[in-house]
């Protein structure tokens, strides 16, 4: 196992940081799960439980997160308006922007752990840790990203472990000097790329004044970045012990590489690197993901994409639902390691709200996601239920119910309409 220190409120610089932090961290999968009738043949594999409210039983499917059954909420009925109207392996990008993609660049709008990461921004190295399996952005439709930025940007993922652990955790090569002149430099480029673009601007089309002010805003973040990396270089990055880890893991060991990502994004939030994070399982480009293998790997009988299409034939509600029971193993590892580490006045579960799920149902279908929600009860939260709506609540009621809890004080968010009262006391 890795060790860290925890958040200590000794490290806080003032009274205002002296608040535990407020995390949050979404988990996605592509394809949906097992959908079948309740008194059917293989309903034992059904992803959402039988019952209703805290008199609920999982199914196979999420039976391995019973330990920690008073952390989670299973949503049932929820989906993106917009959503409905793409295609069925189009949905990942929109998961937490619920945009309507536009244009002929089918342009994105933020996401939900950009805006927490922008309240974060100045309180941690790291405004987030970015991951999937594929890493980079992929393409529209078939993102490789949960993550998007204010103008609907698509934020590359990191998908080795290794480089993240190097730049999270690892000692730098350079002398200090040599980081601070290193940085300095690419402030005056920055600087000298800004203010040429302005004379520039004005001999422009409209078009073009638009493509350089997208340009532009790219240039800003960098700068932005820049001037945090400046801010941190005289403050130590934290110490873990890395003897635990498999950083050595790659797409033909998928247990060990989504169960070090995991580690990963548990030791960032423990040395408060970051408080956000996003992680992809697999993108939607078909076959042609990396992670598509990844249930073969483990002695299952087709691809991810196979699976899911054979999911209503045969056996292969069983076949999807050991992917899915895989897939719930590696997230009760990870919130298990969150609810056992001390907090402040709970742990660092208490203090951080993980959102699990897809953009299917079944293959397809983009309607009734699985999802569930876990921790956060130190920020208002409460679990144990199984919480049904009506299909025509969005999805983003749910967003604006988290981002207020998260100190982004939110009236509402693209077809919001208003908070979700059954999940928050």
């Amino acid at each position: 196992m890795a060790l860290a220190l925890p958040y200590l409120e000794c490290m806080a610089a003032d009274s205002q940081q002296k608040q535990q932090p407020k995390r949050f961290c979404a988990m996605y999968f592509p394809y949906g799960a097992v959908f079948r009738p309740e008194d059917g043949e293989n309903a034992q594999w059904n992803w959402i439980p039988k019952g209703e409210g805290t008199d609920f039983e999982f199914n196979r499917s999420l039976a391995c997160l019973e330990p920690l059954r008073d952390q989670v909420s299973v949503l049932k009925g929820l989906s993106h308006l917009n959503g409905r109207r793409m295609g069925g392996h189009d949905t990942a990008d929109i998961w937490l922007t619920a945009a309507q993609l536009k244009g002929a660049q089918l342009r994105n709008s933020v996401s939900i752990d950009q805006l927490v990461a922008m309240r974060n921004a100045d309180a941690t190295r790291y405004s987030s840790l970015v991951l999937s399996t594929d890493g980079g952005i992929g393409e529209p439709t078939r993102s490789s990203t949960l993550s998007f930025g204010r103008r609907g940007e698509p934020v590359p993922a990191q998908n080795k472990p290794q480089p993240v652990f190097d730049r999270f955790f690892g000692s730098d090569t350079d002398s200090l000097a040599s980081q601070k002149q290193k940085l300095q430099n690419s402030k005056s480029m920055l600087d000298l790329v800004l203010a040429h673009s302005k004379s520039l601007r004005n001999r422009l089309g409209k078009h073009d004044q638009r493509k350089l002010d997208e340009y532009l805003a790219s240039v800003r973040q960098i700068e932005q970045r820049v001037e945090r990396s400046q801010r941190w270089l005289d403050i130590p990055k934290p110490e873990v012990d890395a003897s635990g880890l498999h950083l050595e893991a790659d797409d033909n060991t998928p247990r060990e590489l989504i169960q070090t990502m995991y580690d990963l994004i548990y030791l960032a939030f423990q040395t408060d690197s970051t408080r956000v994070a996003t992680y992809q399982i697999g993108n939607m480009n078909g076959a042609t993901s990396i992670a598509g293998k990844f249930p073969q790997l483990l002695g299952l009988a087709k691809n991810m994409h196979g699976l899911a299409h054979g999911a209503g034939k045969g056996k292969g509600a069983e076949q999807l639902g050991k992917w899915d029971q895989f897939l719930a193993e590696q997230l009760g590892y990870f919130l298990g390691r969150l609810k056992s580490t001390p907090e402040g006045d709970g742990t660092l579960l208490d203090h951080t709200i993980v959102m699990y799920g897809s953009s299917n149902s079944r293959t397809h279908n983009n309607t009734n996601y699985p999802l569930l929600v876990a921790g956060g009860k130190g920020l208002g939260f409460k679990h144990g239920q199984l919480v049904s709506f009506k299909s025509q609540t969005p999805m983003t009621n749910l967003f604006v119910t988290m981002l207020n809890r998260l100190d982004v004080p939110t009236e509402s968010f693209v077809d919001s309409t208003g908070e979700m009262g059954e999940l928050v006391v």
